[in-house]
């Protein structure tokens, strides 16, 4: 785990939105950072490397696959979550709405 999936899971697990996470979880056949099965949400943290080309369509697939089995994905960058926290926070409970 990386220091921002870290420090979002310390938020998340602390129950602060009122949503049962689970972290590195298995969902077909991806395993995705976070996930409240409950509102079927995924929250994929991503570091420096998912700007590559080649990683941006791998996302853009994981992505369409995890949608068409009924999950919505929300993605944040590394520096998103350690620099910005409140407002990762408030889009994640916005997408719990």
């Amino acid at each position: 785990m990386t220091l921002a999936e870290s420090f979002l899971w310390q938020n998340l697990r602390a129950n602060v939105l009122g949503h049962k996470f689970l972290r590195q979880h298995i969902i077909g056949d991806y395993i995705v950072d976070f996930v409240c099965r409950d509102d079927g949400l995924i929250i994929e943290v991503d570091g420096a490397y998912h700007s590559e080309r080649e990683q941006v369509q791998n996302d853009e697939i994981r992505t369409h696959d995890l949608e068409s089995m009924g999950f919505r994905v929300i993605r944040f960058t590394n520096e998103e979550v350690l620099y910005d926290i409140e407002s990762v926070l408030e889009e994640i409970e916005n997408q719990l709405k």
